[in-house]
């Protein structure tokens, strides 16, 4: 780890305590991504240009005059503003990324090669740093086109898959394959750091949104990769399990889940048709998604006498999975019913910054909370006078 580190509320216990990140990323993979590794105990350094990051101006909503979305990405880091225009601003950042353990970069593939902080120039001072470049289309023939999380959902296949069969394809609700791409990265990380570790070398770390986004479709790549079969859009419906996707109850549609027969005879025991479970067109989970439209009426038939909520709690404790379909708040409520704290606050006073906390728990290294999300360059000048000195250091 970086022996010049100075982490500010620096936790000994935190997994990646001494991890120094330079974090020349943007948007959402790469500050999603470094925002995990500060989580996990690293001291992240976010290198942001003069007007910030551009999540900064994505608004509304807002918590007071800042973006929500700026907010739920950043915590855990210090800003420094960087002018990469300017020579001398330029130096800072080849300073930092000297005493870095990880630098993480988005721009255009060939953009940090313009300032000397490309991989190949980085690594000859600094042979231990992991270097990880997130891109849309990877460093090959698709390095020119722009990498932006809708492009990927159109291109990857996602939103062919997304929608009613007689409807237009649509994108996810959320930028999914840009978090997956963060993930992959932070993944990716970890393992170069565990490399680094038993070895004394770093290594450049790829990720690009389009890889992500393929290995995130999971079986519907499997079906044209192993299969031969191009997957079309079901609307809700699951292309290989039955019941596995809303049904309608006598107030809301539930999600209703039976994903092999142990669970599908529990469903028809407490809807009260135990023979269904045993008529061979719905034996085994393959009849009964060829038979699906003739169970379905089956199914929608016992379950529009009661109420969603009523069915949940009946379901549920028999061992059918089940779920209403909350909005957000919804979502939430129900995570703090569950005793999962979803909400962990960042910072003290008018700082103070509710969070999603990280969801991954250690019985002996918790996730800290050190930092809430910085203020544009909040960090710039402690951490120029801490660049400078240490440089001062080595040549002394």
């Amino acid at each position: 780890m970086s022996q010049n580190a100075e982490p500010a509320q620096h936790s000994p216990t935190a997994p990646l305590s001494g991890v120094l990140v330079a974090d020349f990323s943007r948007i959402l993979a790469g500050p999603y991504a470094t925002m995990l590794l500060a989580d996990l105990g690293a001291d992240v350094v976010k290198v942001e240009g003069p007007s910030g990051d551009d999540t900064r101006t994505w608004t509304p909503p807002t918590r007071g005059e800042v973006s929500t979305y700026y907010l739920g990405i950043n915590r855990g880091k210090r800003s420094i503003a960087l002018d990469l225009r300017d020579e001398d601003d330029v130096e800072v950042a080849r300073k930092l990324a000297r005493r870095a353990d990880v630098l993480i970069e988005n721009l255009k593939p060939g953009g940090m090669a313009k300032y000397g902080l490309d991989f190949e120039s980085v690594r000859r001072d600094n042979p231990a740093l992991v270097y990880t470049s997130i891109t849309g289309f990877g460093s090959g023939p698709g390095r020119h086109v722009p990498g932006y999380d809708l492009m990927v959902q159109a291109v990857s296949g996602l939103m062919s898959l997304t929608g009613d069969p007689d409807g237009p394809p649509y994108r996810a609700g959320i930028s999914v394959f840009d978090v997956m791409a963060g993930n992959h990265a932070a993944i990716g990380i970890l393992a170069a750091l565990r490399h680094r570790d038993a070895t004394g070398t770093g290594q450049l770390v790829e990720v690009n949104l389009l890889s992500s986004a393929l290995t995130g479709l999971v079986n519907h790549s499997s079906a044209y990769v192993a299969g031969g079969t191009v997957p079309y859009r079901m609307g809700n419906a699951h292309p290989s399990v039955f019941p596995y996707e809303p049904l309608p109850t006598a107030d809301n549609d539930l999600i209703v889940t039976a994903a092999n027969d142990g669970q599908f005879r529990a469903l028809c025991e407490v809807l009260g048709i135990p023979e269904v479970a045993d008529d061979p067109r719905f034996a085994h989970n393959a009849d009964r998604t060829v038979h699906r439209e003739q169970l379905r009426p089956l199914l929608v038939e016992r379950l529009v006498t009661r109420g969603a909520t009523e069915w949940f709690e009946a379901l549920v404790a028999a061992g059918v999975p089940s779920g209403p379909i909350n909005t957000i708040d919804g979502g939430f409520a129900m995570a703090e019913r569950f005793g999962l704290d979803p909400v962990v606050t960042v910072g003290e006073g008018s700082r103070a910054v509710p969070t999603t906390r990280n969801p991954i728990r250690f019985s002996a290294t918790p996730a800290a909370y050190r930092l809430p999300p910085p203020e544009l360059d909040e960090h710039g000048e402690e951490l120029r006078k801490w660049l400078c000195a240490s440089e001062a250091a080595d040549r002394d």
